[in-house]
């Protein structure tokens, strides 16, 4: 079994053999204008949603035999999908649904109880005085999409005695106590007072979030993009942050990325703010890894993979 590394770091060709003593490692150059091996032959790629611009493209035309492909990461919108044609494609897709919402439930509840602005400094005019401070129980949280991350987010938000509401594609059942699941969209948009973006980037959720849904938002609502900038309209959003319409909007991704200075994001008083980095943790990479082993056992031995993304739907 041939495996292609499209990107190495320490100790990683060594954790792979130390499980599968047979496999053979070829580890290719990623740079856009690297040279491949004429005889470029393998039966697994692994590669990083991080190669934004790398051969890619090149290599997956190349490769020859190749029948699977793992993205070493969660998100596959910089994929170029249609050169999969029959290999199987997966991800590290869930890997990072924990701290996600964990960031995601932390935004709420600074927005609830107004932080860090209720911090003090200095002896306040009125000691007991406090602000407006809201409470998460008894409120709505919207959720657009509910895969790994939404679903981890509902389950943290239902401990917080809140009412969820989750949009998806078509209706079902729902897999989780607590969670009404509900086609149309506009229906979640009236009714929540968190609204939480988890849904993939794909063409049809580009700027789903736009004008015209955000004007079918409650008055007061509070915005979480955890997703991708491109399923939010960010001019039409300022539009609504100063009318007051939106009362916060609490973004881990923007466009475009890095931000550029003087943007008005970086100082609107109503806007939380931070670097792609709700998905961190101290066990991330570990993650990562572990859902690429255990995909790498299974394609060893015949059995079905897990993480396996759509094709045709773009998740």
């Amino acid at each position: 079994m041939r495996l292609a590394l499209h990107f190495d770091f320490p100790g990683l060709q060594d954790s792979l053999l130390k499980l599968l003593p047979e496999l053979e490692i070829i580890l290719l150059p990623s740079a856009p204008d690297s040279v491949l091996p004429a005889d470029l032959s393998a039966d697994i790629l692994l590669t990083s949603s991080h190669l934004f611009k790398s051969n890619l493209e090149q290599v997956l035309a190349q490769c020859e035999g190749l029948k699977w492909v793992h993205v070493f990461g969660t998100g596959i919108d910089n994929f170029p999908l249609q050169l999969i044609k029959d290999r199987v494609l997966t991800c590290g897709r869930g890997a990072s649904s924990v701290p996600i919402a964990e960031w995601t439930i932390a935004m709420m509840l600074s927005f609830e109880k107004r932080l860090p602005e209720s911090w003090i400094e200095s002896p306040p005019q009125d000691w007991f005085a406090a602000p407006k401070l809201g409470t998460l129980a008894n409120k709505t949280l919207g959720i657009i999409g509910f895969g790994t991350i939404g679903q981890e987010i509902a389950k943290r938000a239902l401990a917080f005695d809140m009412r969820v509401l989750a949009k998806v594609r078509s209706f079902r059942a729902s897999p989780m106590k607590g969670v009404e699941l509900i086609q149309d969209l506009k229906e979640v948009l009236q009714q929540a007072d968190h609204l939480v973006l988890a849904l993939p980037a794909t063409p049809e959720s580009q700027h789903l979030i736009n004008a015209q849904t955000l004007a079918q938002t409650k008055q007061g609502v509070h915005i979480v993009n955890v997703a991708r900038a491109s399923i939010l309209d960010q001019e039409a959003l300022k539009s609504f942050l100063d009318s007051g319409h939106v009362a916060q909007a609490s973004l881990d991704v923007i466009t475009p990325e890095p931000l550029t200075a003087g943007h008005w994001a970086y100082t609107h008083p109503q806007v939380f703010l931070s670097p792609h980095i709700s998905w961190n943790s101290p066990e991330m990479m570990g993650s990562l890894m572990n859902s690429f082993i255990v995909n790498l056992t299974a394609f060893a031995n015949n059995e079905p993979l897990t993480g396996v993304v759509d094709v045709k739907a773009g998740y």
